[in-house]
Protein backbone atom coordinates (compact mmCIF):
# COMPACT_ATOMS: atom_id res chain seq x y z
CA UNK A 1 0.00 0.00 0.00
CA UNK A 2 1.29 3.44 -0.87
CA UNK A 3 1.22 5.55 2.25
CA UNK A 4 0.89 8.76 0.28
CA UNK A 5 -2.47 7.48 -0.98
CA UNK A 6 -3.78 6.32 2.34
CA UNK A 7 -7.41 7.05 3.03
CA UNK A 8 -7.08 7.41 6.80
CA UNK A 9 -9.28 10.33 7.81
CA UNK A 10 -7.84 13.45 9.34
CA UNK A 11 -9.64 16.46 10.72
CA UNK A 12 -8.43 18.55 7.83
CA UNK A 13 -9.95 16.37 5.12
CA UNK A 14 -12.74 14.44 6.81
CA UNK A 15 -15.26 15.68 4.31
CA UNK A 16 -13.07 17.42 1.76
CA UNK A 17 -13.19 21.14 1.16
CA UNK A 18 -16.50 22.95 1.72
CA UNK A 19 -16.89 24.06 -1.89
CA UNK A 20 -16.30 20.55 -3.29
CA UNK A 21 -18.68 18.99 -0.77
CA UNK A 22 -21.41 21.49 -1.65
CA UNK A 23 -20.99 20.67 -5.34
CA UNK A 24 -21.33 16.93 -4.61
CA UNK A 25 -24.62 17.44 -2.76
CA UNK A 26 -26.00 19.56 -5.61
CA UNK A 27 -24.95 16.99 -8.24
CA UNK A 28 -26.58 14.20 -6.22
CA UNK A 29 -29.85 16.15 -6.31
CA UNK A 30 -29.45 16.73 -10.06
CA UNK A 31 -28.96 12.98 -10.60
CA UNK A 32 -32.05 12.22 -8.52
CA UNK A 33 -34.16 14.71 -10.50
CA UNK A 34 -32.83 13.34 -13.80
CA UNK A 35 -33.59 9.78 -12.76
CA UNK A 36 -37.20 10.47 -11.79
CA UNK A 37 -37.80 12.58 -14.92
CA UNK A 38 -36.55 9.66 -17.00
CA UNK A 39 -39.51 7.62 -15.75
CA UNK A 40 -41.78 10.12 -17.49
CA UNK A 41 -39.71 10.74 -20.62
CA UNK A 42 -38.94 7.11 -21.55
CA UNK A 43 -41.37 4.84 -19.73
CA UNK A 44 -41.21 2.13 -22.43
CA UNK A 45 -37.46 1.75 -22.09
CA UNK A 46 -37.38 1.53 -18.31
CA UNK A 47 -40.59 -0.18 -17.21
CA UNK A 48 -42.55 -3.23 -18.12
CA UNK A 49 -43.32 -4.26 -21.70
CA UNK A 50 -46.60 -2.33 -21.64
CA UNK A 51 -44.74 0.89 -20.82
CA UNK A 52 -45.81 1.10 -17.19
CA UNK A 53 -43.79 1.13 -14.01
CA UNK A 54 -44.29 -0.89 -10.88
CA UNK A 55 -45.15 1.04 -7.70
CA UNK A 56 -41.77 -0.08 -6.34
CA UNK A 57 -39.95 1.98 -9.00
CA UNK A 58 -41.82 5.14 -8.03
CA UNK A 59 -41.10 4.50 -4.33
CA UNK A 60 -37.38 3.95 -4.96
CA UNK A 61 -36.87 6.92 -7.29
CA UNK A 62 -39.03 9.21 -5.14
CA UNK A 63 -37.23 8.06 -2.01
CA UNK A 64 -33.84 8.80 -3.57
CA UNK A 65 -35.02 12.29 -4.57
CA UNK A 66 -36.18 12.96 -1.01
CA UNK A 67 -32.93 11.49 0.33
CA UNK A 68 -30.82 13.78 -1.89
CA UNK A 69 -32.83 16.87 -0.98
CA UNK A 70 -32.60 16.07 2.74
CA UNK A 71 -28.83 15.60 2.54
CA UNK A 72 -28.36 18.90 0.73
CA UNK A 73 -30.39 20.88 3.25
CA UNK A 74 -28.94 19.11 6.30
CA UNK A 75 -25.35 19.45 5.10
CA UNK A 76 -25.75 23.19 4.58
CA UNK A 77 -27.31 23.69 7.99
CA UNK A 78 -25.21 21.27 10.05
CA UNK A 79 -21.59 20.72 9.06
CA UNK A 80 -21.18 17.55 11.10
CA UNK A 81 -18.93 14.67 10.01
CA UNK A 82 -21.90 12.40 9.23
CA UNK A 83 -23.32 14.51 6.40
CA UNK A 84 -19.90 14.72 4.74
CA UNK A 85 -18.69 11.26 5.75
CA UNK A 86 -18.14 7.96 4.00
CA UNK A 87 -21.36 6.31 5.19
CA UNK A 88 -23.45 8.65 3.01
CA UNK A 89 -21.79 7.32 -0.14
CA UNK A 90 -22.32 3.69 0.84
CA UNK A 91 -26.01 4.55 1.29
CA UNK A 92 -25.94 6.01 -2.25
CA UNK A 93 -24.54 2.70 -3.43
CA UNK A 94 -27.59 0.93 -2.01
CA UNK A 95 -29.97 3.36 -3.73
CA UNK A 96 -28.32 2.78 -7.11
CA UNK A 97 -28.54 -0.98 -6.68
CA UNK A 98 -32.28 -0.62 -5.98
CA UNK A 99 -32.64 1.56 -9.11
CA UNK A 100 -30.97 -1.09 -11.27
CA UNK A 101 -33.12 -3.81 -9.70
CA UNK A 102 -36.41 -1.92 -10.22
CA UNK A 103 -35.68 -1.01 -13.88
CA UNK A 104 -34.95 -4.39 -15.33
CA UNK A 105 -31.53 -5.27 -13.95
CA UNK A 106 -29.70 -6.53 -17.02
CA UNK A 107 -30.95 -3.75 -19.31
CA UNK A 108 -31.08 -0.90 -16.77
CA UNK A 109 -29.76 2.47 -17.92
CA UNK A 110 -28.82 3.50 -14.38
CA UNK A 111 -25.66 1.47 -13.79
CA UNK A 112 -23.44 4.51 -14.69
CA UNK A 113 -24.73 6.13 -11.47
CA UNK A 114 -22.26 3.90 -9.62
CA UNK A 115 -19.42 6.02 -11.02
CA UNK A 116 -20.76 9.01 -9.07
CA UNK A 117 -19.93 7.41 -5.71
CA UNK A 118 -16.65 6.00 -7.03
CA UNK A 119 -15.56 9.46 -8.20
CA UNK A 120 -16.58 11.30 -5.04
CA UNK A 121 -15.06 8.73 -2.68
CA UNK A 122 -11.79 8.50 -4.62
CA UNK A 123 -11.21 12.23 -4.93
CA UNK A 124 -12.11 12.92 -1.30
CA UNK A 125 -10.47 10.02 0.57
CA UNK A 126 -8.01 8.51 -1.85
CA UNK A 127 -7.27 5.13 -3.36
CA UNK A 128 -8.20 2.84 -0.48
CA UNK A 129 -11.76 4.13 -0.08
CA UNK A 130 -12.20 4.41 -3.86
CA UNK A 131 -11.15 0.79 -4.30
CA UNK A 132 -13.55 -0.37 -1.59
CA UNK A 133 -16.42 1.55 -3.19
CA UNK A 134 -15.50 0.07 -6.60
CA UNK A 135 -15.67 -3.48 -5.24
CA UNK A 136 -18.95 -2.64 -3.50
CA UNK A 137 -20.41 -1.18 -6.70
CA UNK A 138 -19.42 -4.28 -8.70
CA UNK A 139 -21.02 -6.57 -6.13
CA UNK A 140 -24.16 -4.41 -5.92
CA UNK A 141 -24.56 -4.33 -9.72
CA UNK A 142 -24.17 -8.10 -9.97
CA UNK A 143 -26.62 -8.80 -7.13
CA UNK A 144 -29.23 -6.35 -8.48
CA UNK A 145 -29.02 -7.90 -11.96
CA UNK A 146 -29.32 -11.47 -10.69
CA UNK A 147 -32.29 -10.63 -8.47
CA UNK A 148 -34.13 -8.57 -11.10
CA UNK A 149 -35.12 -11.30 -13.57
CA UNK A 150 -34.74 -14.81 -14.81
CA UNK A 151 -33.48 -14.07 -18.35
CA UNK A 152 -29.98 -12.81 -17.71
CA UNK A 153 -27.56 -12.06 -20.51
CA UNK A 154 -24.39 -13.33 -18.87
CA UNK A 155 -22.12 -11.77 -21.48
CA UNK A 156 -23.82 -8.40 -21.01
CA UNK A 157 -23.52 -8.70 -17.22
CA UNK A 158 -19.86 -9.72 -17.43
CA UNK A 159 -19.07 -6.77 -19.68
CA UNK A 160 -20.82 -4.30 -17.36
CA UNK A 161 -19.18 -5.56 -14.20
CA UNK A 162 -15.75 -5.66 -15.85
CA UNK A 163 -16.29 -2.10 -17.08
CA UNK A 164 -17.29 -0.86 -13.59
CA UNK A 165 -14.40 -2.70 -11.99
CA UNK A 166 -11.73 -1.54 -14.45
CA UNK A 167 -12.86 2.06 -14.81
CA UNK A 168 -13.58 2.30 -11.09
CA UNK A 169 -10.06 1.12 -10.27
CA UNK A 170 -8.58 3.70 -12.63
CA UNK A 171 -10.70 6.45 -11.06
CA UNK A 172 -9.68 5.31 -7.58
CA UNK A 173 -6.02 5.25 -8.58
CA UNK A 174 -5.98 8.74 -10.12
CA UNK A 175 -8.18 10.10 -7.35
CA UNK A 176 -5.75 8.68 -4.80
CA UNK A 177 -2.87 10.28 -6.65
CA UNK A 178 -4.65 13.63 -6.48
CA UNK A 179 -5.24 13.28 -2.74
CA UNK A 180 -1.61 12.24 -2.23
CA UNK A 181 -0.32 15.22 -4.21
CA UNK A 182 -2.45 17.63 -2.21
CA UNK A 183 -1.18 16.15 1.05
CA UNK A 184 2.41 16.30 -0.16
CA UNK A 185 2.07 19.93 -1.22
CA UNK A 186 0.52 20.71 2.16
CA UNK A 187 3.47 19.08 3.95
CA UNK A 188 6.01 20.92 1.79
CA UNK A 189 4.24 24.18 2.52
CA UNK A 190 4.18 23.48 6.27
CA UNK A 191 7.82 22.42 6.19
CA UNK A 192 8.80 25.71 4.55
CA UNK A 193 7.09 27.58 7.41
CA UNK A 194 9.07 26.02 10.22
CA UNK A 195 9.38 27.17 13.81
CA UNK A 196 10.57 30.62 14.72
CA UNK A 197 14.37 30.71 14.21
CA UNK A 198 14.74 32.35 17.61
CA UNK A 199 13.98 28.95 19.18
CA UNK A 200 16.95 27.29 17.51
CA UNK A 201 17.69 24.46 15.11
CA UNK A 202 16.75 21.64 17.50
CA UNK A 203 13.19 22.92 17.82
CA UNK A 204 12.93 23.32 14.03
CA UNK A 205 14.14 19.75 13.46
CA UNK A 206 11.75 18.44 16.09
CA UNK A 207 8.80 20.14 14.37
CA UNK A 208 9.84 18.78 10.96
CA UNK A 209 10.14 15.21 12.29
CA UNK A 210 6.71 15.34 13.91
CA UNK A 211 5.13 16.69 10.71
CA UNK A 212 6.81 13.96 8.65
CA UNK A 213 5.76 11.20 11.03
CA UNK A 214 2.15 12.40 10.98
CA UNK A 215 2.14 12.63 7.18
CA UNK A 216 3.31 9.04 6.74
CA UNK A 217 1.14 7.75 9.64
CA UNK A 218 4.40 6.26 10.89
CA UNK A 219 5.37 5.08 14.35
CA UNK A 220 8.67 6.97 14.42
CA UNK A 221 10.81 9.37 12.44
CA UNK A 222 14.55 9.27 13.13
CA UNK A 223 17.23 11.72 12.06
CA UNK A 224 20.97 11.10 12.33
CA UNK A 225 23.35 13.94 11.45
CA UNK A 226 26.61 15.69 12.30
CA UNK A 227 28.40 18.82 11.06
CA UNK A 228 31.89 17.34 10.69
CA UNK A 229 33.69 13.99 11.22
CA UNK A 230 35.21 15.12 14.52
CA UNK A 231 31.82 15.59 16.23
CA UNK A 232 29.45 13.10 17.82
CA UNK A 233 26.38 12.08 15.85
CA UNK A 234 23.13 13.82 16.80
CA UNK A 235 20.20 11.40 16.96
CA UNK A 236 16.74 13.02 16.84
CA UNK A 237 13.71 10.78 17.35
CA UNK A 238 10.01 11.68 17.28
CA UNK A 239 8.74 8.37 18.61
CA UNK A 240 8.68 9.30 22.29
CA UNK A 241 5.45 9.02 24.27
CA UNK A 242 3.10 11.94 23.80
CA UNK A 243 4.59 12.73 20.40
CA UNK A 244 7.56 14.57 21.87
CA UNK A 245 10.95 14.45 20.20
CA UNK A 246 14.17 13.41 21.89
CA UNK A 247 17.79 14.27 21.19
CA UNK A 248 20.85 12.22 22.06
CA UNK A 249 24.49 12.13 20.98
CA UNK A 250 26.16 8.95 19.74
CA UNK A 251 29.76 7.96 19.04
CA UNK A 252 30.72 6.44 15.70
CA UNK A 253 30.26 2.85 16.86
CA UNK A 254 26.78 3.38 18.27
CA UNK A 255 25.63 5.14 15.08
CA UNK A 256 27.08 2.48 12.74
CA UNK A 257 23.88 0.33 12.42
CA UNK A 258 22.07 3.36 11.00
CA UNK A 259 24.82 3.96 8.44
CA UNK A 260 25.02 0.57 6.69
CA UNK A 261 23.95 2.01 3.32
CA UNK A 262 25.78 4.00 0.70
CA UNK A 263 25.95 7.66 1.82
CA UNK A 264 23.69 9.00 -0.95
CA UNK A 265 21.45 5.95 -1.52
CA UNK A 266 17.69 5.80 -1.16
CA UNK A 267 16.42 2.75 0.75
CA UNK A 268 13.02 1.05 0.95
CA UNK A 269 12.27 -2.02 3.04
CA UNK A 270 9.01 -3.86 3.74
CA UNK A 271 8.79 -7.21 5.44
CA UNK A 272 6.95 -10.15 3.86
CA UNK A 273 3.16 -10.05 4.03
CA UNK A 274 3.16 -13.55 5.51
CA UNK A 275 5.84 -16.17 6.30
CA UNK A 276 4.36 -18.30 3.52
CA UNK A 277 4.83 -15.43 1.05
CA UNK A 278 8.57 -14.79 1.22
CA UNK A 279 8.59 -13.23 -2.24
CA UNK A 280 6.46 -10.33 -0.95
CA UNK A 281 9.46 -9.05 1.03
CA UNK A 282 10.85 -5.83 -0.46
CA UNK A 283 14.42 -4.70 0.18
CA UNK A 284 15.70 -2.21 -2.37
CA UNK A 285 18.17 0.59 -2.74
CA UNK A 286 18.77 3.22 -5.40
CA UNK A 287 22.10 4.99 -5.83
CA UNK A 288 22.37 8.49 -7.35
CA UNK A 289 22.38 8.44 -11.16
CA UNK A 290 20.86 4.98 -11.41
CA UNK A 291 17.54 4.60 -13.18
CA UNK A 292 16.49 1.36 -11.47
CA UNK A 293 16.16 0.21 -7.92
CA UNK A 294 18.50 -2.63 -7.01
CA UNK A 295 17.71 -5.55 -4.74
CA UNK A 296 19.44 -5.41 -1.37
CA UNK A 297 20.25 -8.48 0.75
CA UNK A 298 17.78 -8.61 3.65
CA UNK A 299 20.65 -9.66 5.91
CA UNK A 300 22.13 -6.21 5.46
CA UNK A 301 19.30 -4.61 7.42
CA UNK A 302 18.51 -7.31 9.99
CA UNK A 303 20.27 -5.48 12.81
CA UNK A 304 18.68 -2.20 11.75
CA UNK A 305 15.18 -3.75 11.72
CA UNK A 306 15.68 -5.01 15.28
CA UNK A 307 17.04 -1.64 16.37
CA UNK A 308 14.14 0.34 14.89
CA UNK A 309 11.51 -2.30 15.81
CA UNK A 310 9.99 -1.85 12.36
CA UNK A 311 8.20 -3.93 9.78
CA UNK A 312 8.81 -1.30 7.10
CA UNK A 313 10.93 1.82 6.66
CA UNK A 314 12.21 4.25 4.06
CA UNK A 315 15.41 6.22 4.32
CA UNK A 316 17.01 9.11 2.45
CA UNK A 317 20.30 11.01 2.76
CA UNK A 318 20.41 14.59 4.02
CA UNK A 319 21.48 17.25 1.48
CA UNK A 320 23.91 19.04 3.81
CA UNK A 321 26.60 21.33 2.42
CA UNK A 322 29.20 20.47 5.07
CA UNK A 323 27.85 17.74 7.28
CA UNK A 324 26.32 14.34 6.63
CA UNK A 325 23.31 12.42 7.83
CA UNK A 326 20.29 10.27 7.06
CA UNK A 327 16.59 10.36 7.86
CA UNK A 328 14.36 7.32 8.51
CA UNK A 329 10.58 6.97 8.53
CA UNK A 330 9.62 3.82 10.40
CA UNK A 331 6.35 1.90 10.73
CA UNK A 332 5.37 -1.24 12.58
CA UNK A 333 2.11 -1.82 10.63
CA UNK A 334 2.25 -0.04 7.22
CA UNK A 335 4.14 -0.99 4.06
CA UNK A 336 6.07 1.90 2.56
CA UNK A 337 6.71 2.06 -1.18
CA UNK A 338 9.54 3.33 -3.33
CA UNK A 339 7.44 6.42 -4.04
CA UNK A 340 7.45 7.17 -0.31
CA UNK A 341 11.26 7.02 -0.29
CA UNK A 342 11.52 9.36 -3.29
CA UNK A 343 9.19 11.89 -1.65
CA UNK A 344 11.17 11.68 1.58
CA UNK A 345 14.26 12.67 -0.38
CA UNK A 346 12.36 15.59 -1.93
CA UNK A 347 11.16 16.67 1.51
CA UNK A 348 14.71 16.60 2.88
CA UNK A 349 15.90 18.65 -0.09
CA UNK A 350 13.22 21.23 0.72
CA UNK A 351 13.73 21.42 4.48
CA UNK A 352 17.42 21.06 5.24
CA UNK A 353 18.70 24.04 3.26
CA UNK A 354 16.29 26.08 5.40
CA UNK A 355 17.64 24.43 8.55
CA UNK A 356 21.23 25.17 7.50
CA UNK A 357 20.28 28.79 6.86
CA UNK A 358 18.72 28.95 10.33
CA UNK A 359 21.92 27.47 11.77
CA UNK A 360 24.01 30.09 9.95
CA UNK A 361 21.77 32.90 11.14
CA UNK A 362 21.86 31.41 14.63
CA UNK A 363 25.66 31.54 14.68
CA UNK A 364 25.72 35.10 13.36
CA UNK A 365 23.14 36.11 15.96
CA UNK A 366 25.07 34.31 18.69
CA UNK A 367 28.27 36.19 17.81
CA UNK A 368 26.42 39.49 17.75
CA UNK A 369 24.67 38.62 21.00
CA UNK A 370 27.99 37.73 22.63
CA UNK A 371 29.43 41.15 21.84
CA UNK A 372 26.22 42.81 23.00
CA UNK A 373 26.27 40.82 26.24
CA UNK A 374 29.78 42.05 27.00
CA UNK A 375 28.64 45.64 26.56
CA UNK A 376 25.48 45.11 28.64
CA UNK A 377 27.48 43.44 31.42
CA UNK A 378 29.87 46.41 31.57
CA UNK A 379 26.96 48.84 31.57
CA UNK A 380 25.24 46.91 34.36
CA UNK A 381 28.37 47.06 36.47
CA UNK A 382 29.02 50.75 35.88
CA UNK A 383 25.51 52.21 35.86
CA UNK A 384 23.48 49.88 38.11
CA UNK A 385 25.59 47.77 40.46
CA UNK A 386 28.00 50.55 41.48
CA UNK A 387 25.19 52.94 42.62
CA UNK A 388 23.68 50.06 44.64
CA UNK A 389 27.05 49.46 46.26
CA UNK A 390 27.28 53.17 47.10
CA UNK A 391 23.77 53.04 48.56
CA UNK A 392 24.73 50.07 50.70
CA UNK A 393 27.83 51.88 52.00
CA UNK A 394 25.66 54.89 52.88
CA UNK A 395 23.14 52.75 54.75
CA UNK A 396 25.97 50.94 56.56
CA UNK A 397 27.48 54.27 57.64
CA UNK A 398 24.12 55.47 59.00
CA UNK A 399 23.62 52.16 60.82
CA UNK A 400 27.05 52.38 62.51
CA UNK A 401 26.23 55.86 63.81
CA UNK A 402 23.18 54.55 65.69
CA UNK A 403 22.95 52.59 68.87
CA UNK A 404 21.89 48.98 68.58
CA UNK A 405 18.69 49.67 70.52
CA UNK A 406 17.63 52.56 68.31
CA UNK A 407 14.06 52.25 66.98
CA UNK A 408 15.13 52.25 63.32
CA UNK A 409 18.18 50.01 63.75
CA UNK A 410 16.25 46.84 62.99
CA UNK A 411 14.77 48.37 59.84
CA UNK A 412 18.21 49.51 58.68
CA UNK A 413 19.62 46.02 59.28
CA UNK A 414 16.84 44.57 57.18
CA UNK A 415 17.48 47.14 54.45
CA UNK A 416 21.20 46.28 54.52
CA UNK A 417 20.44 42.59 54.07
CA UNK A 418 18.09 43.39 51.20
CA UNK A 419 20.63 45.56 49.36
CA UNK A 420 23.36 42.97 49.91
CA UNK A 421 21.16 40.23 48.42
CA UNK A 422 20.11 42.42 45.49
CA UNK A 423 23.75 43.30 44.74
CA UNK A 424 24.62 39.60 44.78
CA UNK A 425 21.74 38.77 42.42
CA UNK A 426 22.75 41.61 40.08
CA UNK A 427 26.35 40.43 40.00
CA UNK A 428 25.18 36.89 39.24
CA UNK A 429 22.95 38.26 36.50
CA UNK A 430 25.83 40.26 35.04
CA UNK A 431 28.02 37.14 34.99
CA UNK A 432 25.24 35.17 33.27
CA UNK A 433 24.84 37.92 30.68
CA UNK A 434 28.57 38.06 30.03
CA UNK A 435 28.91 34.27 29.69
CA UNK A 436 25.62 33.76 27.84
CA UNK A 437 24.53 30.99 30.19
CA UNK A 438 21.33 29.22 29.12
CA UNK A 439 18.68 27.83 31.41
CA UNK A 440 17.27 24.34 31.41
CA UNK A 441 13.74 23.57 32.58
CA UNK A 442 14.96 22.70 36.09
CA UNK A 443 17.18 25.78 36.33
CA UNK A 444 14.30 27.96 35.19
CA UNK A 445 11.99 26.67 37.91
CA UNK A 446 14.72 27.04 40.53
CA UNK A 447 15.31 30.63 39.47
CA UNK A 448 11.59 31.44 39.49
CA UNK A 449 11.09 29.92 42.95
CA UNK A 450 14.08 31.90 44.23
CA UNK A 451 12.47 35.08 42.89
CA UNK A 452 9.17 34.14 44.53
CA UNK A 453 10.97 33.58 47.83
CA UNK A 454 12.53 37.04 47.65
CA UNK A 455 9.11 38.58 46.98
CA UNK A 456 7.78 36.78 50.06
CA UNK A 457 10.70 37.88 52.25
CA UNK A 458 10.81 41.48 51.08
CA UNK A 459 7.12 42.26 50.53
CA UNK A 460 5.25 39.52 52.43
CA UNK A 461 3.48 38.28 49.26
CA UNK A 462 3.09 34.51 48.92
CA UNK A 463 3.49 33.50 45.25
CA UNK A 464 3.35 29.80 44.33
CA UNK A 465 5.15 28.47 41.24
CA UNK A 466 3.55 25.41 39.62
CA UNK A 467 4.79 23.46 36.57
CA UNK A 468 3.22 20.39 34.99
CA UNK A 469 5.18 17.15 34.85
CA UNK A 470 7.23 16.87 31.67
CA UNK A 471 7.29 20.61 31.01
CA UNK A 472 9.45 21.26 27.92
CA UNK A 473 10.98 24.69 27.28
CA UNK A 474 13.91 25.40 25.00
CA UNK A 475 16.91 27.17 26.52
CA UNK A 476 16.31 30.28 24.42
CA UNK A 477 12.67 30.48 25.40
CA UNK A 478 13.50 29.84 29.07
CA UNK A 479 15.30 33.18 29.33
CA UNK A 480 12.24 34.96 27.92
CA UNK A 481 9.89 33.04 30.22
CA UNK A 482 11.96 34.04 33.24
CA UNK A 483 11.60 37.72 32.34
CA UNK A 484 7.85 37.36 31.71
CA UNK A 485 7.16 35.59 35.00
CA UNK A 486 9.44 37.95 36.93
CA UNK A 487 7.58 40.92 35.43
CA UNK A 488 4.29 39.28 36.43
CA UNK A 489 5.45 38.97 40.07
CA UNK A 490 6.42 42.63 40.20
CA UNK A 491 3.07 43.61 38.66
CA UNK A 492 1.29 41.80 41.50
CA UNK A 493 3.42 43.74 43.98
CA UNK A 494 3.14 47.15 42.32
CA UNK A 495 -0.41 47.25 40.98
CA UNK A 496 -2.47 45.16 43.42
CA UNK A 497 -3.05 44.75 47.14
CA UNK A 498 -2.94 40.97 46.86
CA UNK A 499 -1.06 38.96 49.47
CA UNK A 500 -1.12 35.68 47.51
CA UNK A 501 -0.57 34.71 43.89
CA UNK A 502 -0.16 31.66 41.66
CA UNK A 503 1.94 31.19 38.52
CA UNK A 504 1.49 27.99 36.50
CA UNK A 505 3.44 26.75 33.47
CA UNK A 506 2.23 24.03 31.11
CA UNK A 507 2.49 22.70 27.54
CA UNK A 508 -0.69 22.30 25.50
CA UNK A 509 -1.45 22.18 21.77
CA UNK A 510 2.12 23.02 20.80
CA UNK A 511 2.15 26.10 23.03
CA UNK A 512 3.69 27.09 26.32
CA UNK A 513 0.91 28.42 28.53
CA UNK A 514 1.72 30.81 31.38
CA UNK A 515 -1.01 31.80 33.83
CA UNK A 516 -0.30 34.56 36.37
CA UNK A 517 -3.13 35.03 38.83
CA UNK A 518 -3.61 36.92 42.09
CA UNK A 519 -6.40 37.54 44.53
CA UNK A 520 -8.46 40.70 44.09
CA UNK A 521 -9.50 41.88 47.58
CA UNK A 522 -10.53 45.24 46.13
CA UNK A 523 -13.09 43.57 43.86
CA UNK A 524 -13.19 43.22 40.04
CA UNK A 525 -10.58 45.38 38.37
CA UNK A 526 -11.19 47.72 35.47
CA UNK A 527 -10.22 46.42 31.99
CA UNK A 528 -6.45 46.58 31.56
CA UNK A 529 -3.57 45.15 29.54
CA UNK A 530 -0.09 44.91 31.06
CA UNK A 531 2.01 46.69 28.46
CA UNK A 532 5.39 45.05 29.13
CA UNK A 533 3.96 41.52 29.21
CA UNK A 534 1.95 42.18 26.04
CA UNK A 535 5.06 43.43 24.20
CA UNK A 536 7.16 40.44 25.27
CA UNK A 537 4.41 37.97 24.33
CA UNK A 538 3.85 39.56 20.92
CA UNK A 539 7.59 39.54 20.20
CA UNK A 540 7.57 35.77 20.75
CA UNK A 541 4.58 35.26 18.46
CA UNK A 542 2.25 34.64 21.38
CA UNK A 543 -1.03 35.97 22.71
CA UNK A 544 -2.16 37.45 26.01
CA UNK A 545 -5.60 37.54 27.62
CA UNK A 546 -7.04 38.88 30.87
CA UNK A 547 -9.47 36.76 32.89
CA UNK A 548 -11.57 38.50 35.55
CA UNK A 549 -14.55 36.12 35.42
CA UNK A 550 -13.63 34.14 38.54
CA UNK A 551 -14.84 36.03 41.64
CA UNK A 552 -11.94 37.34 43.70
CA UNK A 553 -9.31 36.32 41.12
CA UNK A 554 -7.58 38.24 38.36
CA UNK A 555 -5.49 36.21 35.91
CA UNK A 556 -3.21 36.95 32.97
CA UNK A 557 -3.01 34.06 30.47
CA UNK A 558 -0.14 33.97 27.97
CA UNK A 559 0.28 31.40 25.17
CA UNK A 560 3.60 31.19 23.30
CA UNK A 561 4.21 28.78 20.39
CA UNK A 562 7.05 26.34 21.00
Amino acid sequence: MVTGQSSRPTAARMGGDALGASMVFVMRLVLALTAILTLFVAPGDLGNQDGTHSPLSWVIFGGYLLHSLTLLLAARRHRTPFWHGKLVYWIDLGWYALMVYSTGGNNSFFFPFFFFVILTASFQWGFDEGARITLGATAALTAATWLAGTHINHGHLLLRTAFVLALGYMIAYWGGMGVAQRRRLQLLRDASQLSNPRFGVDQTISTMLQQTRDFYHASNCVLLMRDNPDELWQLHSSGASGGRSSLSRLPEGAAAPLLVFEPQALVQYATALHPRLPHSLESRTKAPGEARWQAMPPQQVEQLIDLLDASSFVSAPLPLRKGEGRIYVVSDHLRFSRGDAVFLQQLAAQVFPVIENILLLDRLASDAAFRERQKIARDLHDTTIQPYIGLRHGIAAVRQSLQSDHQVAAELDKLLDMTTQVIGDMRQFARSVRQGASQTDAELLIALRRQAQQVREFYDIQITIQAEAGLSISDRLAAEVFQIVNEGMHNIRKHTRARTGLISLSNADGQLRIRIENESPEGPSAPFLPGSLAERSTALGGTIAIDCDTPGITAVSIAIPV
